[in-house]
């Protein structure tokens, strides 16, 4: 997976393992402990990859309390962690949960919101969650149409509003959901531009990782109708190639 990512211009990375109560038990200090053997091995190897220790954080009543304590991670140790609600159902009171998180310093980033099938009759949720200031980050996959027309639709919809934050890969594997986002990028670029696209897939995971002090830029949104007709670039290996995460 690093000699994929690494081929396909990412040399950072954030290592975001689930985190699901009573399912996935991982916690801050399991996870770092295998970030740095990893971050060995890769060394050993000669690939240059970049790694960083973070979670796919799924939500729970105490997690801001997890989160104080440093039992849960945040992505390299920043106040921004990966915000994860169930797939299928939308859960009761998930905006008084992200505001209590806002209110104890966390700022969490909503992942792969256009992959939750309660978009499609709860969309106002999203939005009212990045209006009171949760970041928004889309898989890389679902730009391109690999999880299907759905999630495409919402991907696009998100990012001609305005709403995306960051691309990721969300890679799971070496074979199926490969690392890789160069892909994604052509296809964003084509709907808002490449300076924007930059500022998703380098310059705020980049801010994020440093722990610098950034707003949703959804948090004023205001839909974007003409950039998919406006934006037309083709030079992207000049920044790509620099420092994708």
């Amino acid at each position: 997976m690093a000699r994929l990512a690494v081929a396909d211009g990412t040399t950072h990375m954030a290592c975001t393992p689930h985190i699901v109560p009573g399912m996935y038990l991982n916690e801050t200090e399991n996870i770092t402990r295998s970030v740095r053997s990893l971050e060995r091995a890769l060394q050993r190897a000669n690939i240059p990859l970049a790694l960083f220790v973070g979670a796919d954080v799924h939500i729970a009543p105490d997690l801001p309390e997890l989160l104080a304590l440093g039992k849960v991670p945040t992505l390299n140790r920043s106040r921004y962690f990966l915000f994860e609600p169930p797939h299928h159902v939308l859960p009761p009171r998930l905006e008084e949960l992200a505001v209590r998180l806002m209110s104890a310093g966390f700022v969490p980033i909503l992942t792969h919101p256009e992959r939750m099938t309660w978009a499609r009759t709860n969309y106002d949720v999203i939005e009212r969650l990045n209006t009171a200031g949760c970041m928004i980050q889309v898989t890389a996959d679902s730009i391109i149409g690999a999880f299907g027309r759905t999630a495409l639709y919402y991907s696009e919809k998100l990012i001609d509003e305005g709403r995306v934050d960051i691309i990721a890969s969300d890679t799971h594997g070496a074979v199926r959901r490969r690392p890789g986002l160069s892909q994604a990028v052509a296809a964003a670029v084509k709907r808002c531009g490449e300076d924007e696209v930059y500022n998703m897939v380098v310059k705020r995971p980049g801010d994020i990782l440093a722990n610098r002090p950034l707003e949703p830029v959804g948090k004023t949104a205001v839909p974007k109708t003409s950039a998919r007709q406006s934006a037309r670039f083709s030079s992207l290996g000049r920044w790509l190639k620099g420092g994708s995460a």
